[in-house]
């Protein structure tokens, strides 16, 4: 009797997940992010906000744009960026790739490429927490200006 009630919930989960990632859905989030280590031999710890939005041009595939506040013991970054994510519509394991500017000091602006990998636990049809691992590689200074770390975020499917 567990065995089929587990799997009636696990299919009922899985149905429920695929019509988040359909055409036509919209998508806001906020998040943490930073919290881990810039890509250098000057490691810095990084903590941060940032605020997403998205709308998926095609099943299991999302348009997003993002603003980004974080916060290092040297500067203060401010980013803008685009980019698209991947939703496996099986276990709810995301791919994401794009393009970010960066705007560290008055001096120095970056574009980065950034890639992530994270996990959507739905809490509802609607809202859903969403940890990744993301790594940006600096196109100005590969060496000291990439990084690596988490975000956990809070996102709305409507």
């Amino acid at each position: 009797m567990k065995r089929l009630f587990s799997i009636i919930l696990v299919c009922f989960a899985v149905l429920a997940a695929n019509a988040q990632f359909e055409s036509g859905t919209k998508y806001v989030n906020g998040s943490l992010t930073g919290l881990g280590l810039s890509y250098s031999k000057k490691a810095e710890w990084r903590f941060g906000i940032q605020a997403e939005a998205g709308y998926y041009f095609a099943d299991s595939w999302m348009a997003r744009v993002n603003a980004g506040y974080e916060h290092t013991k040297a500067t203060d970054d401010f980013s803008i960026g685009a980019g698209v994510r991947y939703h496996f519509l099986q276990n709810g394991i995301f791919l994401g790739a794009g393009v970010e500017y960066n705007h560290y000091t008055k001096n120095v602006n970056d574009v980065m490429i950034p890639v992530e990998v994270g996990y959507t636990f739905y809490l509802n049809h609607y809202i859903a927490i969403e940890p990744a691992v993301y790594y940006k590689m600096s196109t100005n200074d590969f060496a000291d200006g990439s990084t690596v770390g988490l975000r956990i975020g809070l996102g709305y499917y409507f």
